[in-house]
């Protein structure tokens, strides 16, 4: 393999390599495949938790780190250790927990590779499952064990209505809020098209931090990398990498952010095979 040539592909799981059904299309699997027998170092770097993610690495046969819930756990794929979490301790869980249910939002709970929700959030599960198979139901989300992690709480999501979620944002604020990463935006997506949402993690971690321990683990520059992604929690990775690829359906916002636009859709597939393609020159079988 040509050394000066791009050494790292990373890829984005829903709405790039997985449709709407969170199914990967076999040519984009097969270019994947290809790629790692050429020597390249293939990872997935995704908003899901390690167990919602496990399932496209043994498709695809991943051997090395994977980026998970948007850089906030590295994984070996391999034997399923944890690399790396930036889990929020305690202290910050319990006060995430106290202006939400302050908010009236729907909110779950990410900690332990594992999503917790109550019935309030029962209409969202199609959407938030995806991201993790190991779901916990109780009566009062906001008495739910899994904010009392021992290795803290990975993630926390709220949906609900604008000003709802702008209300639980406001009261992030403060101090604690050098300590989260909190951010809110409209969900464009499905059924929920109408409903806001807030993500809330530790700060210091993005899928471009993912990126840069995942290339630093495998010694490989971040000008020798490839990412390909679909949305706005993509652009960080876009930022650090080499080169990237954004797919066809993706918001103006994020396709200006990228140094390849492509054609091709999560839905009609195709996209990864053509940034495989493009980038590292491979041939992929039919």
């Amino acid at each position: 393999m040509n050394r000066d040539a791009p050494r790292l592909l990373a890829v984005d799981l829903d709405g790039t390599l997985l449709d709407s059904r969170g199914q990967p299309h076999d040519r984009d699997v097969r270019a994947l495949r290809a790629a790692i027998d050429a020597g390249i170092h293939v990872s997935l770097i995704t908003g899901r938790l390690y167990s919602g993610t496990r399932p496209t690495c043994e498709r695809v046969g991943l051997r090395g780190a994977v980026g998970c819930a948007d850089g906030s756990h590295l994984v070996h794929s391999r034997n399923h250790a944890t690399l790396l979490h930036l889990g929020m301790p305690q202290p910050h869980a319990f006060a995430i927990r106290e202006a939400l249910a302050r908010a009236g939002v729907t909110t779950f709970v990410f900690a332990e590779d594992a999503i917790g929700h109550d019935a309030s959030g029962t209409p969202f599960v199609g959407y938030i499952s995806t991201w993790s198979t190991d779901i916990r139901v109780v009566p009062d989300v906001f008495q739910h064990e899994l904010w009392g992690a021992p290795q803290g709480v990975t993630a926390v999501i709220a949906v609900g209505t604008r000003d709802r979620i702008a209300v639980g944002a406001r009261d992030l604020s403060g101090e604690l809020r050098t300590s989260l990463f909190v951010v809110t935006f409209p969900v464009r997506r499905g059924a929920h098209s109408d409903t806001w949402a807030m993500i809330v993690r530790a700060s210091g971690g993005t899928k471009g931090t993912a990126l840069r321990w995942i290339a630093e683990h495998e010694s490989v520059a971040l000008s020798d990398t490839v990412c390909v992604g679909d949305w706005v929690n993509d652009v960080p990775m876009f930022e650090v990498a080499g080169r990237s690829f954004v797919m066809g359906q993706a918001p103006d916002e994020v396709k200006s952010r990228a140094t390849d636009v492509l054609a091709e859709t999560a839905e009609t597939g195709g996209g990864v095979e053509r940034a495989v393609r493009e980038a590292f020159g491979i041939r992929v079988p039919g």
